[in-house]
């Protein structure tokens, strides 16, 4: 049998979630719903995850091209309906790759390969947001 996800009540709006790999995390709803700011909000734990997912695969895709990356990181930014269910419509990943010599051709199909065929996560939520991206590279010390 497959391992399971759990979320466990911790009292006030404060809860621990337990990953199948064995991982936990705190989440906590916001102050106007009763929450102490304990832990991150859920939907941020959305966002997070289609962040982390895309960033595992530009780096696997630069490193398997022989780029000298030295530093990767993706801000994102996010807007989210007004009514509830309160989905997000609209997230932009903007990737910033540090290097020796990194060639802009890969980052872009590194991302686009990402977006389109093998992040889960950004697959998830593209099915309701749009999801933009952009990057640059900046040159490593």
């Amino acid at each position: 049998m497959a391992k399971i996800a759990r979320v466990k009540w911790a009292g006030d709006m404060t809860f621990i979630g337990e990953s199948p790999s064995g991982h936990a995390v705190v989440m906590d709803s916001g102050s106007s719903d009763g929450g102490l700011d304990h832990g991150i909000r859920p939907m941020e734990m959305l966002l997070l995850g289609a962040g982390g997912c895309a960033s595992i695969d530009v780096i696997l895709m630069l490193k398997k091209s022989r780029q000298k990356v030295t530093d990767c990181w993706v801000e994102l930014e996010a807007e989210r309906a007004a009514e509830h269910p309160r989905v997000f419509t609209k997230i932009h990943m903007h990737f910033v790759v540090t290097g020796h010599g990194v060639d802009a051709r890969h980052v872009d199909r590194a991302i686009s390969l990402s977006k389109e065929k093998y992040c889960s996560a950004s697959a998830q939520l593209g099915a309701l947001a749009d999801i933009t991206t952009d990057f640059e590279i900046r040159t490593a010390d």
